[in-house]
């Protein structure tokens, strides 16, 4: 019997396959879909900062600052019955996925700053919540902005909401840390239960024709999931994290190579999208023949075999990989 078994954040999984944030995992019914196909856990598409700082200076433009034309009016500019807000619809979804899913549902912040994500963390953590996602999406434009005051904005703001909330909170982090190691470590000591390598970017666009800045979506490929997988490998058994695989994960053998590497889950987005939900349970099935074949009896045992700490040659995971690829070019 193999058990496909694993622990993240604490929570006990039936397997490693985990729908990260993404528009399948908004909507109850696809949530249903991707339970009933095996997944283990799922992450609610995320909260961002900058929506429910707009709507309440909008709220606030609309309602409360509108002349209404006459002086004994003006005391008296209710907020419509029927308003809900974005956070407002957010807990109310997450309510609702709690109470038709029997699978963990993990909420996502995605945010830069500490203002107002406290209160937000407490009611995600009352609306029954089962972790944080972390997902902080900063770019470091301004030359004047340092690599320590970049890693100090994610610590305070973790450290700041850890203080408020008992549940489980995660860090999706982005690759472009100059010590990604030592950066996961900072977290650790500074209260995080666990990490997701990595958070992808999408890269804004030129339109030729008008010569606007335009968002680009381009879903991910399998080959970014090497550089995820490479940097589990240094990390695991170095810290005492969680770790979560995101990012270019579509293909058995590279959630089995995440698995070895030392990833605890892996997450799923854009083969989800391209496949379909359904496509989970493809997946399941293909990791359990791939563990029955290698004789493995669990996730747990095959589970950081191939990490720095337990290769049979670590040193490829360095630089002398990038020397003997580069010779071996041509040959």
């Amino acid at each position: 019997m193999i058990d496909l078994s694993t622990e993240y954040l604490g929570l006990e999984l039936d397997n490693p396959l985990v729908p990260s944030s993404s528009p399948l995992t908004g909507e109850l019914d696809t949530a249903k879909k991707l339970e009933d196909a095996g997944a283990s856990a799922l992450v609610l598409p995320s909260l961002f900062e900058e929506d429910v700082e707009h709507e309440q200076k909008q709220l606030e433009r609309f309602v409360y600052s509108q002349a209404l034309g006459h002086s004994e009016a003006q005391s008296y500019q209710p907020i419509p019955e029927d308003y809900s807000s974005e956070l407002d619809s957010y807990l109310e979804r997450l309510q609702k996925f709690k109470s038709a899913l029997s699978i963990p549902v993990i909420a996502s912040l995605n945010g830069v700053s500490t203002s107002g994500w406290i209160d937000t963390g407490k009611e995600l953590q009352q609306a029954g919540a089962d972790a944080l996602e972390l997902n902080v999406y900063y770019i470091a434009a301004d030359p004047d902005t340092s690599g320590e005051e970049v890693e100090n904005r994610y610590l305070q703001l973790l450290s700041d909401l850890r203080e408020q909330v008992n549940i489980p909170v995660t860090m999706k982090l982005s690759p472009h840390f100059s010590a990604v190691a030592n950066m996961v470590l900072k977290l650790q000591r500074a209260g995080a239960h666990g990490v997701s390598l990595f958070n992808r970017f999408y890269q804004p666009d030129i339109d030729l024709e008008t010569l606007h800045i335009k968002p680009r979506l381009e879903l991910s490929s399998p080959i970014e999931s090497l550089v995820r997988i490479r940097w589990i490998a240094l990390i695991r058994g170095r810290v005492d994290l969680s770790i979560a695989a995101t990012g270019g994960f579509h293909r058995t053998e590279d959630i089995v190579k995440a698995l070895l590497a030392g990833a605890d889950i892996t997450h799923l987005c854009s083969v989800l999208l391209q496949k379909g939900p359904q496509h989970i349970a493809v997946l399941k099935r293909e990791l359990h023949n791939w563990l029955e074949q290698k004789e493995y009896t669990s996730v747990t045992q095959m589970k950081g075999s191939v990490s720095k700490s337990c290769a049979i040659n670590p040193a490829a995971l360095e630089h002398c990989n990038y020397m003997h690829v580069i010779k071996s070019y041509g040959q």
